[in-house]
């Protein structure tokens, strides 16, 4: 009496878990342009200022660092404040889409 006989017409475990009409989804979770975006600002935030100091170390500032070095921060800050206002227009352009585009699955 410890064990519990299945009933014929009664589903097991694994008969219950199998649903074959529905699909799962595969789709990332973040859209491929949002990745890439990020990428490239990701590049941006390593290059420029590196490639500005050692650019302008010896050329315009004629080997003081210090001012490489500043000018290499201020570009930093350029490219985050960059990806900042990027970020909040695309974020606006999402909400203006979603706003005319009514969800399809609540048509249904």
């Amino acid at each position: 009496m410890a064990t519990r006989r299945i009933i014929g017409s009664e589903k097991t475990i694994f008969e219950k878990d199998d649903h074959p009409e529905e699909r799962s989804n595969i789709t990332p979770a973040v859209p491929k342009n949002v990745i890439f975006k990020l990428l490239g600002f990701t590049f941006a935030m390593i290059i420029i200022p590196i490639g500005s100091y050692f650019l302008t170390v010896h050329t315009v500032f004629k080997g003081n660092s210090s001012l490489a070095g500043g000018l290499a921060a201020l570009l930093a800050n350029v490219v985050l404040i960059s990806y900042v206002i990027v970020a909040m227009k695309e974020d606006d352009s999402e909400r203006q889409d979603g706003a005319r585009k009514p969800d399809s699955k609540k048509d249904q």
